[in-house]
């Protein structure tokens, strides 16, 4: 099933975009509905409290006194955090029993108001953010909530900021607009993204790519987009994968690239790459048979050790290539290497920006990738290989080492 994660700050809409996704066919699960449901009389969730703040928390009717304890833990980090860990994994197992009864093929929202600032993002295949400025859901909140602009300003501060929730966002909703506006936005993510993501999902196949190498001038967005699959895929299996690193072209700040975001994922050995090889579908990055090797380089020609598998991302906005090597293994440094120096010579980057220009011109009609990469390749064993090798050695590089 296609897991989603859902938030926006106070007054930003997000009630909206959740109540259209449940329409369009999402099984919702709403995070404030079940921190209520998990404090009910008789739960363990309101004993604990009870444990912790003292019965004076309790109405006259044994329910809990939602402003008592507000103002219990307001303004105090230490009883908030307290709180916390009590409600927080009770609303987690809720919602995890919840999504396990769904089906295969289902989109499941889980609507978290403070979904950034506990860290949930890499438990979702995507993240949607509900977004409008910081002056308009102030005035929000005091026209149709009625609060005070000190109150208001107040719960917003106690949120994260908009450029952090921005940051955690793989889909953003602007709802800086109308209303019939935002639900224009949230039917065109449900058909143009979910829907067929979660059909990849379900089938375990790779969104599929078409057009030739188009070159796009170097993105800022490309390492934080980066940044949050490989939180993902990390996620999927902290016990096999020893690293997750970008690489390719979009990990090169100033080189002109192809949009597809490039990661290795480290592993002791192809043995942990084929167990690995499920939990990296069920995250969204189904295996692609067929391309097991890179090609051998000179200083290494022993083809095993080129060997790796590859997946690739079944979500349809969002081309990403995974290369899953052995740590230690000549592709694994070679990856690495090469990253590293493009990095740090600027003469090297000319030289491949200028090769990667030059054939994606001649290549521009091409119906696909394939005949752009193929060429590429013997500049990576002639050109490459040589000049790289003589800066590592040269500047004494050396790959990472990963603590076992």
């Amino acid at each position: 099933m296609l897991k989603i994660g859902l938030t926006g700050g106070i007054a930003s809409g997000k009630s909206v975009v959740a109540a259209r996704l449940k329409e369009r066919g999402a099984v919702l699960v709403d995070a404030d509905a079940l921190a209520r449901e998990v404090v009910e009389p008789g739960t363990e969730g309101l004993e604990r409290i009870v444990a912790e703040f003292g019965a004076g928390i309790l109405d006259g009717g044994g329910r809990l006194n939602r402003p008592r304890l507000g103002e219990a833990v307001f303004g105090n980090p230490e009883r908030l955090a307290a709180l916390n860990a009590i409600v927080h994994p009770l609303v987690r197992a809720r919602a995890a029993a919840i999504t396990a009864a769904a089906a295969a093929d289902a989109v499941v929202v889980q609507d978290i108001p403070l979904l950034v600032e506990t860290g949930q993002g890499a438990a979702f295949h995507l993240v949607v953010v509900v977004d409008a400025p910081d002056d308009v859901r102030l005035h929000r909140m005091q026209e149709l909530r009625g609060m005070t602009a000190e109150a208001a300003l107040s719960r917003m501060a106690a949120q994260a900021t908009r450029e952090e929730r921005l940051a955690a966002a793989d889909a953003v909703l602007d709802n800086s607009g109308t209303v019939q506006q935002l639900l224009d936005q949230v039917d065109g993510l449900w058909d143009g993204r979910l829907v067929p993501f979660a059909h990849n999902l379900a089938e375990g196949k790779r969104a599929p790519r078409r057009g030739g190498a188009v070159l796009e001038p170097h993105r800022a967005r490309w390492a934080q987009e980066a940044g949050r699959i490989a939180a993902r895929i990390a996620a999927a299996a902290p016990d096999l994968i020893l690293a997750v690193e970008h690489i390719g072209s979009t990990s090169v700040p100033g080189l002109a690239a192809k949009d597809v975001i490039d990661l290795q994922v480290a592993v002791p050995d192809l043995e942990a790459a084929e167990r690995l090889a499920p939990l990296l579908a069920a995250a969204g990055f189904p295996a692609v048979r067929g391309v097991e090797a890179d090609t051998p380089k000179p200083g290494d020609p022993d083809r095993s050790a080129w060997l790796k598998r590859f997946h690739a991302n079944a979500d349809p906005c969002c081309a990403v290539n995974v290369h899953v090597r052995a740590a230690g293994s000549a592709g694994w440094r070679y990856a690495l290497m090469f990253r590293d120096w493009l990095r740090n010579d600027p003469s090297a980057l000319e030289l491949y920006a200028e090769h990667k220009a030059d054939l994606a011109a001649r290549y521009a009609g091409s119906p696909t990738t394939r005949a752009y990469a193929d060429a590429k390749e013997p500049w990576f064993t002639d050109e490459a290989w040589p000049r790289m090798s003589a800066w590592a050695e040269a500047t004494g590089w050396e790959p990472p080492s990963y603590a076992s």
